[in-house]
């Protein structure tokens, strides 16, 4: 699965060759982007999206200037699969820093929110905050309308979420308390939550803004990648990626 020249299809609705993609999708409802996740290989677009640790801009360009980066593009601060990923990085940021890998994520919040929500759990890297979802577009990350199929799955996420921290459930919809970390949503929370499902992807970007390895999310298990896999990103900086 984890192979230099081809996305790492976490998402199985990606087919079709490295630079030239096609959207298929396979049992799932319609999506509100057309499908064509960006992966080894191509540019990845720059952004220069709010700070949520202040007033201030943060640019991808001014991060890859100085060396590789590890580009972590989530859903809103309402998901607990996205919160507890943030914790994961920002556990593994000092390590792949020393190796010479900066690490940036990007929320979808209002501006105000988000700083807000990070001045009381600051982390441990930059984070940017796009309300609007411009860069999940600009890296052909699919959103999915909200069906039950959907909703299953994210039931069948929850479920091994829950397990794996070992977090008590008391009713059939598990997603709804898979808190594990006491957050309280804002209205603009649960609008993001209530609005399509957005998939999240993570970029290794060389300082050339050339991608050098891609994971994308699937709604069948809204799985991220291990931190297992995060610490071995800067062997991958190393190998060209084939054109």
């Amino acid at each position: 699965m984890w192979r230099d020249d081809t996305i790492v299809r976490a998402n199985p609705l990606v087919t079709g060759h490295r630079r030239r993609r096609r959207a298929a999708v396979i049992g799932y409802p319609r999506m509100h982007i057309d499908v064509r996740p960006l992966g080894p290989g191509d540019v990845a677009p720059d952004f220069a999206l709010p700070a949520a640790d202040g007033d201030h801009t943060l640019r991808l360009a001014d991060y890859r200037a100085r060396g590789p980066v590890l580009l972590t593009v989530m859903r809103g601060l309402y998901c607990p699969f996205c919160r507890r990923h943030l914790t994961q990085l920002g556990e593994l940021s000092g390590r792949l820093g020393a190796a010479g890998v900066a690490v940036l994520g990007i929320v979808v919040a209002p501006v105000d929110r988000a700083r807000l929500y990070f001045r009381f759990r600051p982390a441990r890297f930059p984070i940017a905050v796009d309300p609007n979802r411009s860069t999940h577009r600009a890296y052909g990350l699919p959103a999915f309308e909200r069906t039950p199929e959907v909703g299953q799955a994210v039931e069948s996420a929850a479920r091994e979420f829950a397990r794996a921290l070992n977090i008590r459930t008391t009713s059939d919809r598990v997603a709804n308390e898979v808190n594990f970390d006491g957050f309280v949503p804002a209205a603009s929370d649960i609008a993001e939550k209530q609005a399509s499902l957005q998939m999240s992807g993570h970029f290794l970007v060389d300082r050339d803004g050339v991608i050098r390895w891609a994971y994308v999310e699937e709604p069948t298990s809204l799985a991220l990648p291990s931190p297992e896999e995060l610490s071995k990103l800067p062997e991958r900086i190393g190998r060209a990626p084939r054109r």
